[in-house]
């Protein structure tokens, strides 16, 4: 990626000024057993490079409050799961699906890199980077999943079918904005819109906050989490006790 193209991106994270001090909290394996899990791992199966790491890694904190969310959910619906999609992601992970989706975008819309203009390749680095967090080895900067604190989930119901949220996880457009369907009268919207908040919901009463721009990123403890919370409560000054794992 051209330097050029990284400067309005970083620019645009806000909770980049947030500081870090690093609680030294172990990762750990995520108990599945307790979840709906997606299967193989949807990275895993691109050929993302996990290498010896796990994506199904959080803090001990997280998966606390992860399963803690999963009772929230299970008290109004029972036998209905948090299905969790991603969650531990190296840095080269993260660089691999920024890639990945770079090329796809570019699939998508019919173009190779050797015909595109300046204008339309900071377009599509744009739409990659409105979902996918900077690759970023800068221990100020780390991205969400790289600190073991972020985690992309959804729902399944108690007949084993993943919940229609509306939109795909990682979808590059609009749709993924939390509250897209929020003001539709359409009754498939307004479906899509009750099975985000009762996501957003359980998630939040357990402690999680969500990315503004993606239905399905939660974290907890990273400095995404610290933005919003002080964000929502002007009292709190939190500061961010996860950084980057590896």
């Amino acid at each position: 990626m051209e330097v050029s193209n990284l400067i309005c991106i970083t620019n645009m994270r806000p909770y980049y000024n947030i500081p870090i001090i690093e609680c030294g909290e172990p990762l750990v394996e995520i108990p599945l057993e307790k979840f709906a899990v997606e299967s193989p791992h949807p990275y895993e199966k691109l050929g993302a490079p996990y290498g010896k790491y796990s994506p199904y890694f959080l803090r001990q904190s997280v998966v606390n409050s992860l399963i803690t969310a999963q009772n929230y959910l299970q008290q109004l619906y029972p036998n209905w799961y948090i299905q969790i999609f991603d969650a531990y992601r190296p840095v080269a992970v993260q660089q691999f699906m920024v890639d990945y989706s770079f090329n796809q975008a570019l699939q998508s819309r019919g173009l190779t890199k050797t015909e595109l203009s300046e204008t339309q390749q900071q377009e599509i680095w744009q739409a990659v980077y409105d979902i996918w967090a900077l690759p970023s080895l800068d221990e100020k900067t780390p991205p969400p999943h790289s600190t073991g604190a972020a985690v992309d989930v959804t729902l399944v119901d108690d007949q084993g079918r993943v919940v229609n949220m509306g939109s795909p996880i990682d979808e590059m457009s609009a749709r993924s904005l939390p509250d897209y369907y929020g003001t539709s009268n359409h009754p498939e919207a307004q479906q899509y819109h009750t099975h985000r908040l009762l996501l957003h919901d359980v998630m939040l009463k357990a402690g999680f906050q969500r990315n503004p721009r993606e239905w399905w990123h939660f974290s907890l403890g990273d400095q995404m989490w610290v933005w919003l919370s002080n964000k929502a409560n002007p009292s709190n000054n939190f500061t961010a006790r996860y950084g980057r794992v590896i």
